[in-house]
């Protein structure tokens, strides 16, 4: 493992120590309480910003405001408009990726290297979503009954979401959110991750230089168990859009049951990652690694139990650790790093736990297996990449989402044998398989219970195509079209002519 120098850290001028407010019926205004919290740079613990901390009460003025864009002046916005507003904001965060790129990792750590990686995912999302606008439409039905009955479908816009994202991707994060809002005609209400909510406001504030109207997006930064649950058990709240953790995902369909609001949740995962002894093992080693690495592990469709056949296990194995060994690890503004910390000291103390619970039952760190305190690096919060070999399905390490740069690596014979454990899993997001036999791949795809199936690739993703989970992974897809449909009611319309 190479570890980065100590480099002077960039004053972003949305990260330069200030006070950031909350964006309600737009205007930037304080919290009701006046609580503030801190973000700070986990590279480094230096604070970034004071941040204002909405609550229930805060959450209350946020939905009013979107309630009453949604009812006024935003439901007489055309498609076409709403097109052009998507086509606006998508310019600007073209013209200001540089910065949102940086603010992300400032605010949670990943590299520049990542970061700056997802300008064509963001842009294009939102360009995307732009699309959507003008096709969405219902549909004539001949119906069966006697007389002349004429039978139609409408598509209308399901009114106020309330959108909880994670922060191990604000930047992305917040366009899945709130582009399908404004394609459909709904207004929002966004709570960002408390650990890095910088990045969402600044693009609240280029939605405003876009031309967004009041109350159509309001951002109310606060903690899960104040702000986001006040929002997931809003009476006027139409519908809750959430990424993160699946217990938490639990405690959000609860709350909605108050007025059975519409949920759709993108949860965690515990991904198989597939290696069979005919694939192209050059690519299969950064690739499967990379599958867990990227991100400090901090992605819940990690590949993070790799599955690898028997004969050439501990070749592979061995290849996967060397390869995590030579990573380079440190702060994320240095361009050369490829892995930067943990998003917070809390994810540091269930990550490094893993590492010790893993060890105890008898797994093998083959590379890594602790912190990082090198020089600079003793400020933040880095764990150095990790593969565990000698895992067994039962392991703790082989069960639970470690949301980590944590590999397990799992032995295995044959292609029955595999699939079954493969799916023993509470979770079913993402799965990965790597195979020369065009035939292998398309029966082993067919039969893992999960979401996506990326063969001899790992998290390729486009705003074209679904992405979104079976079984504790959650329900609703976003990305494609059926991403927009999550937005949407149905309505029947029956028109008796004669």
């Amino acid at each position: 493992m190479a570890v980065s120098q100590a480099i002077p850290i960039t004053r972003h001028p949305f990260a330069n120590g200030s006070y950031k407010q909350m964006l309600i019926d737009g205007k930037w205004i304080d919290a009701a309480s006046g609580k503030r919290f801190e973000t700070h740079n986990p590279a480094t613990g230096e604070l970034l910003a004071t941040v204002a901390e909405g609550d229930k009460e805060d959450i209350d003025r946020a939905v009013a405001a979107a309630r009453r864009a949604f009812e006024g002046a935003w439901s007489k916005v055309k498609p076409f408009e709403r097109q052009n507003l998507l086509l606006k904001l998508a310019d600007l965060v073209e013209k200001n990726f540089d910065e949102l790129s940086q603010l992300d990792t400032l605010d949670m750590g990943a590299p520049l290297s990542r970061t700056r990686a997802y300008r064509l995912r963001a842009v294009g999302m939102l360009r995307y979503y732009a699309g959507q606008t003008t096709a969405i439409h219902g549909e004539t039905i001949e119906n069966s009954l006697p007389g002349e009955i004429f039978s139609y479908t409408l598509k209308e816009p399901i009114g106020v979401v309330g959108a909880i994202i994670p922060w191990n991707g604000p930047l992305t994060a917040t366009i899945w959110k709130i582009g399908p809002a404004i394609a459909t005609g709904c207004t929002v209400v966004l709570k960002p991750a408390e650990e890095a909510p910088l990045t969402s406001l600044r693009i609240a504030e280029l939605a405003m230089e876009a031309g967004i109207p009041p109350g159509v997006i309001n951002v109310v930064p606060g903690y899960g168990e104040t702000a986001g649950a006040a929002l997931a058990s809003h009476h006027d709240v139409d519908k809750v859009a959430f990424t993160g953790s699946h217990v938490t995902g639990q405690s959000i369909i609860r709350a909605s049951a108050g007025n059975l609001k519409r949920v759709s949740l993108e949860l965690g995962g515990k991904s198989p990652d597939i290696v069979f002894a005919d694939a192209d093992l050059d690519a299969a080693v950064p690739g499967a690694a990379m599958a867990v690495f990227a991100n400090s592990g901090q992605i819940c469709s990690a590949g993070t139990r790799l599955f690898v056949e028997q004969s050439i296990y501990e070749e592979f194995v061995g290849r996967v650790a060397e390869f995590g060994k030579k990573l380079q690890v440190g702060n994320g503004l240095d361009p050369n790093v490829q892995i930067g910390p943990l998003v917070s000291e809390q994810q540091l103390e269930r990550v490094t736990s893993y590492l010790d619970i893993g060890q105890k039952e008898g797994a093998k760190a083959l590379a890594g297996g602790g912190r990082v305190t090198e020089g600079a690096l003793s400020k933040g919060f880095f764990v150095s990449p990790t593969v565990f070999a000698g895992v067994q399905d039962n392991m703790r390490i082989a069960q639970e989402e470690i949301f980590g740069p944590v590999i397990s690596a799992i032995a295995f014979k044959d292609m029955d044998e595999l699939v079954k454990r493969a799916n023993n899993t509470t979770f079913g997001l993402g799965s990965g398989l790597w195979t020369r036999d065009v035939s292998k791949a398309h029966a082993v795809a067919k039969s893992l219970r999960a979401g996506s199936v990326w063969v001899n690739c790992y998290q390729a993703m486009d705003p074209a195509v679904p992405f979104g989970g079976y079984k504790m992974s959650g329900y609703g897809r976003e990305s494609g079209k059926q991403h927009v449909e999550e937005y949407l009611n149905v309505k029947s319309v029956w028109i008796k002519t004669a």
